[in-house]
């Protein structure tokens, strides 16, 4: 299926006596088959994006393209080229790395407000993963130059980025340990730990569960070995599942099913 045309229309509101950051907002038309679809993207709630001034950000709206792609389709291909930063707008992604013998590797899951492609970016390399949409999604790709612009004349900005890539490099550590468990029950049970918001005085929850195909692709293993574990761990009251979120309501049992023994 092909990516819908998106059309953009740029709309800037700024308050009486304001400063420097006054809500920016992205129409977009969307222009599907049948009828037209209008959404509108506050571009200040994108971390990245949030403290730019009044001139950087005019510089993003400028040269900022939105596309839409549907359910299992391909947003970036690994060896492709790098000619942009993206931005996940709405909707879920994974990102995903295939084997020597043909496996799909899932590498990491991507939300609304998260970017990627910055690392071939950086490099002027290819893009070494592919990403597929695992709904629909809503994408917006900033040009390279623009996005170096921003990572060699926005502090703000750079400073975002070394915390970023710390925090990247800390999550893909703790993935790759993940990967190197026998056991696919435990790896299961890990990466809920793993991907559970963590709210003090609040359960962990996972919101937007990836499906238990998505899961098995992510850590190695079988949808069926995946579901199995997760009825078990809902028979035994330390996880509640709702339509797409997962609620773990015994977190101590979890990490003791995690760290216990083969």
């Amino acid at each position: 299926m092909k990516s819908a045309t998106d059309t953009l229309a740029l709309l800037h509101h700024k308050k009486a006596g304001a400063a420097t950051q006054a809500p920016t907002t992205v129409q977009i038309t969307i222009n599907a088959k049948v009828n037209a679809s209008k959404i509108q993207i506050n571009l200040r709630k994108i971390p990245l994006l949030a403290d730019l001034t009044e001139e950087e950000m005019e510089k993003v709206k400028e040269h900022l393209r939105i596309k839409r792609f549907a359910r299992r389709e391909t947003v970036i291909q690994k060896g492709g080229n790098s000619d942009s930063l993206l931005f996940l707008l709405s909707g879920q992604l994974q990102v995903i790395d295939i084997t020597e013998d043909g496996r799909a590797i899932g590498l990491r899951i991507l939300s609304e407000g998260d970017f990627f492609g910055e690392i071939s970016i950086i490099t002027s390399s290819t893009r070494s993963a592919s990403v597929i949409a695992l709904s629909e999604v809503l994408v917006a790709f900033l040009p390279s130059a623009t996005t170096l612009y921003l990572f060699s004349h926005s502090l703000l900005v750079a400073n975002y980025m070394l915390r970023y890539m710390a925090l990247k490099i800390q999550r893909d550590s703790e993935f790759r340990a993940l990967l190197s468990i026998p056991n696919a029950s435990k790896r299961i049970y890990t990466f809920l730990d793993l991907i559970k918001e963590k709210k003090p005085g609040t359960p962990g929850t996972v919101e937007n569960l990836p499906t238990h195909q998505d899961i098995a692709i992510m850590i190695n293993t079988s949808r069926e070995t995946v579901t199995r574990a997760l009825l078990a761990l809902t028979q035994q009251g330390i996880i509640q599942k709702e339509l797409r979120r997962l609620i773990i309501r015994d977190p101590e049992a979890l990490q003791k099913l995690a760290q216990g023994s083969t």
